[in-house]
């Protein structure tokens, strides 16, 4: 558990957040001491906006800190996310430390700008001159760990860039290799789930997680 210091002031800090920017603003503390990939979230102020509460589990940045070196992580600062149900959210993500500066906890700010989005897409064509955009594909927010495993996996596929069906052992083992970056085998029976929609067996997907290519 997060000392009950640190989390006391944590919350007064969300408080503070959420009451300054409004119901639009979500503030979110995750405890990453217990290892745990099913509940990480202790407390969560303004939770309608991705329609999570205490006890829910990882986000896909959570779980990447759980599965990673905890002493060299960095915040994440002003990106976006959307959520399950379409909303775009401007998100930040600062890591709580310890005094060895190892990660203990998270501290997640996502602030609904759907609305605002609306607003700029209606002016846009009437100040815009140059035509093209590089903008990134929001990172989605998911509600529990199934829905995080499902997106993990279809990104893995986007990443390789071809449905399973015309993977080669190759693409598959980037694909796998990719999942196992994420944490995504940090969630229960995701070994099976995966070995299922790639076709493959568990004692293959343990081969090609440890493949270097």
């Amino acid at each position: 558990m997060l000392p009950e210091l640190t989390l006391h002031t944590l919350k007064q800090i969300a408080y503070g957040i959420a009451q300054q920017f409004g119901s639009n603003c979500e503030v979110v503390i995750h405890d990453l001491t217990d290892n745990n990939t099913e509940s990480s979230i202790v407390d969560i102020v303004n939770g309608h906006v991705t329609n999570r509460k205490p006890g829910d589990g990882p986000s896909h940045v959570v779980l990447e800190a759980l599965h990673g070196d905890r002493s060299n992580l960095h915040d994440h600062l002003n990106y976006l996310t959307k959520t399950k149900d379409g909303k775009i959210l401007k998100s930040s993500t600062i890591y709580i430390r310890d005094g060895s500066g190892e990660a203990i906890g998270v501290f997640g700010i996502n602030f609904d700008i759907t609305s605002l989005l609306m607003i700029e897409n209606s002016i846009k064509p009437l100040i815009t001159t140059e035509t093209g955009s590089d903008k990134k594909e929001p990172e989605r927010i998911s509600q529990n760990v199934n829905d995080l495993l499902d997106e993990l996996i279809e990104q893995s596929v986007r990443l390789v860039g071809k449905p399973v069906a015309l993977m080669t052992k190759d693409d598959k083992i980037n694909a796998i290799q990719f999942l196992n970056n994420t944490g995504a085998f940090l969630i229960t029976k995701s070994g099976d789930k995966v070995s299922k929609y790639f076709g493959i067996s568990k004692y293959t997907l343990y081969s090609y997680i440890d493949a270097k290519n």
